[in-house]
């Protein structure tokens, strides 16, 4: 990486291409095989410079995006939120937060995105309001038996004086997943207190969401990333069921319950929901994509992304794979076979805004225990930058080579390692005080971004950053990167337009014909993708080099590292 001369914060770090083409406008299916750019919009860029980002800022820095080469960007929440949950709790879901800010800057971001060739996506966040919503508002007011109650889950206590939760069920951040309110009853939430389950037995529940879909479809949004899409379907018949040893849920309580039954996760009732979104989506010209956030086994997953449901559902198993390459190729095939049966495409992540970045995670021994890591401050056990990183762009580059879609998390491109060595006295997720400050949570992989070298948040803003951001962030800069040979970003934005012009088709072959610890495949558009995840270096076959995710060594492939051929 090299060092340049801080400019201004609102400096385009790169002049943007002249034109970039829209795939929608060639083909409606544009998303089954695109590649998506996740921002996290208070992280991404600040341009009235509160700490925070904002929409603005976001529109400001598309260039960015354009000249790296991504067809849609997706935005996790933006709504109105007193951040319980980093914006998942949402208080309305038709509505931008005034720190975010306006409707009308959402437009501008729309049109300018749009000019750029980019596609938007959005997050829709069905499963649970925020506490401040009206209608959690005025159950509280309306007291027991309400109408309005039952738009949420709402029970009676256990215990002689309904003192105990109704249920044993836990919840994702810890500890019970009910709250009491000071009338007595109970209130279910499956995240933070401040995030109260919805009752989608509710007819009034799902005219809502439909109006949100439409609220944003018709303000020009071209897609929906769909959180916990596996939850909105629950069996609130009486009495409900305790879950004993597997009361948090999770893929472990599932294999525990015949598919589709357990009380609140992955029940089979969730399709018609998804059906019915469908026609929606499909009114519109070209019709809306979605993509479904279910942590449940493959098959499962599968049926989120059928045709007549969301389309596509993000892969989980690739994220959690080890850096193993029998491992991988399993996961990979299952994958592109699963997607296939469903009538998708397969969907490939290596970081999102709730795992540690695989810069870092990638290098972590396949048994440790990463929270164990992350209260250590990363250093039990220490993780290598330049190994970490090393390894990040040879997955990446293998990623990229897979057929279907590839979801890119905001800053990855700048090769960013988490911020294991937070205080705890900064941290912004729920999960570490509602585990009584044993898990540390997700404020890592959250740090706002380094747009330059100096300035006190490296460019993010006028002021600082709402996490703080380590000094070694100044290396990773865009500014530091842009145009330097051999830098993340540049290895990013040549991946990204080699990819599009060489992608033609989903056909992937094995070669069984590699040493151990190599993964090959060919793709039927005419080139190669070579992965050595073996501690040696290893001979290429035949073909022009196309691309390599570090130098060879001597004519070889070295160990974590991959490259494209050229037939």
């Amino acid at each position: 990486m090299t060092d340049r001369t801080s400019t201004s914060d609102t400096r385009p770090p790169h002049p943007a291409p002249d034109t970039t083409p829209d795939l929608s406008s060639r083909d409606p299916d544009w998303w089954r095989q695109a590649v998506v750019y996740q921002i996290y919009p208070r992280s991404f860029a600040d341009a009235d410079g509160d700490g925070l980002g904002d929409l603005r800022g976001i529109t400001r820095r598309l260039t960015h995006l354009a000249t790296l080469g991504v067809d849609a960007l997706w935005m996790s929440p933006f709504y109105p939120s007193e951040l319980a949950d980093g914006g998942y709790d949402v208080a309305d879901p038709r509505d931008v937060d005034p720190r975010l800010g306006t409707l009308d800057d959402f437009a501008e971001l729309v049109a300018e995105a749009h000019r750029l060739g980019l596609k938007v996506i959005v997050d829709v966040v069905p499963n649970h309001t925020s506490h401040q919503h009206v209608w959690f508002q005025e159950a509280l007011r309306a007291g027991p038996g309400s109408p309005a109650r039952d738009r949420y889950v709402f029970r009676d206590g256990k215990g002689e004086q309904g003192e105990l939760p109704p249920t044993d069920w836990q919840s994702v951040f810890g500890g019970s997943a009910w709250q009491r309110v000071p009338d007595g009853q109970w209130y279910l939430h499956l995240f933070a207190a401040e995030q109260p389950d919805l009752n989608w037995g509710h007819q009034e529940v799902r005219d809502d969401v439909r109006t949100t879909l439409r609220f944003w479809a018709d303000r020009g949004v071209d897609g929906f990333r769909i959180d916990v899409a596996h939850a909105l379907a629950k069996d609130l018949d009486e009495p409900l069921r305790d879950l004993g040893h597997h009361a948090s849920g999770g893929e472990a309580a599932l294999a525990d319950f015949p598919p589709g039954t357990h009380p609140f996760y992955d029940r089979d009732e969730v399709h018609e929901i998804y059906r019915d979104w469908r026609k929606i989506l499909d009114a519109y010209s070209p019709p809306r994509m979605a993509v479904a956030e279910a942590w449940v086994p493959g098959e499962r997953r599968a049926l989120y992304a059928r045709p007549d449901e969301l389309g596509q559902a993000f892969n989980f198993e690739y994220l959690q794979a080890t850096w193993n390459a029998e491992e991988l190729r399993q996961v990979i095939t299952g994958s592109l076979q699963t997607a296939h049966a469903a009538g998708a495409s397969a969907t490939w992540v290596l970081s999102n805004h709730d795992v540690v970045r695989h810069a870092s995670r990638l290098m972590l021994p396949p048994d440790t225990d990463e929270n164990a890591w992350l209260l250590s401050g990363g250093h039990a056990p220490a993780v290598d930058p330049d190994a970490g990183l090393r390894r990040a762009r040879a997955a990446t580059l293998l990623m990229l080579a897979l057929p279907g879609s590839a979801y890119l998390y905001q800053g990855e491109e700048l090769g960013l390692p988490e911020v294991a060595d937070l205080p705890t006295e900064v941290l912004q997720d729920p999960i570490w005080e509602q585990t009584g400050h044993v898990r540390k949570g997700r404020d890592g992989c959250r740090v706002p971004l380094p747009w330059t070298t100096t300035g006190p948040s490296y460019g993010f803003g006028a002021a600082g950053a709402w996490l703080p951001q380590p000094p070694s962030f100044a290396a990773y800069a865009v500014e530091a990167q842009d145009g330097a040979e051999g830098s993340t970003l540049e290895l990013y934005r040549t991946a990204l337009r080699l990819r599009r012009k060489l992608i033609d088709g989903e056909t992937l072959n094995w070669s069984e014909e590699t040493p151990a610890g190599v993964l090959q495949f060919d793709r039927g558009d005419g080139w190669r993708c070579v992965t050595n995840l073996s501690p040696d270096p290893v001979s290429l076959p035949a073909g022009e080099v196309l691309l390599t995710s570090a130098p060879l060594e001597d004519g070889r492939l070295g160990p974590d590292t991959t490259a494209w051929l050229g037939h």
